[in-house]
């Protein structure tokens, strides 16, 4: 696992970046894919601006998670403590944009835009703070504020129809 992070940071290709880890009680497979890790790092980046990870945050999360990446509950939370782990080495975000530069569209970029928005509503408002690093990685990624402005709107619209607004 420690060479997958290494690898991300190293800049290496995205298929050489990670390799697997059995699992000794199921003898199964566990692949860190450097776009979830770098995805997940910005994700908890957000999701700590305010200062607070909150519970809705944590369950926001968790379910992205499992619907976008297709990951179990127990692989969602490694690839969280991975993530978390290089998030806290880091020194700057382009090391984790640069990689999904590499590995997503626009459309990939997009939603990851509209998760990140609603991360930054899940304790119900958006902070200062989460609004520009919100921006910022925007940018960093390469998508235009029209592409930003769309995704606040529909996660805010996604956010209103959970409460039954």
């Amino acid at each position: 696992m420690l060479d997958a992070i290494r690898a991300l940071f190293a800049g290496e290709p995205t298929t050489a970046a990670a390799e697997p880890e059995t699992k000794p009680e199921t003898h199964a497979t566990f692949y860190a894919d450097p776009l979830h890790i770098a995805a997940c790092a910005l994700l908890l980046d957000v999701a700590y601006a305010d200062g607070e990870f909150s519970e809705a945050e944590v369950e926001h999360l968790e379910a992205v998670l499992a619907r976008h990446f297709g990951l179990s509950e127990e692989d969602g939370r490694r690839i969280l403590a991975l993530a978390d782990e290089a998030r806290r080495r880091s020194v700057d975000h382009y090391q984790f944009t640069s990689v999904l530069l590499r590995g997503y569209d626009v459309g990939q970029k997009m939603v990851l835009a509209e998760v990140m928005w609603g991360l930054a509503l899940a304790d119900g408002e958006i902070a200062e703070h989460e609004h520009y690093l919100t921006r910022k990685i925007a940018n960093l990624l390469d998508l235009e504020p029209a592409y930003l402005s769309s995704a606040k709107s529909a996660a805010a619209r996604r956010q209103a129809e959970r409460k039954g607004e």
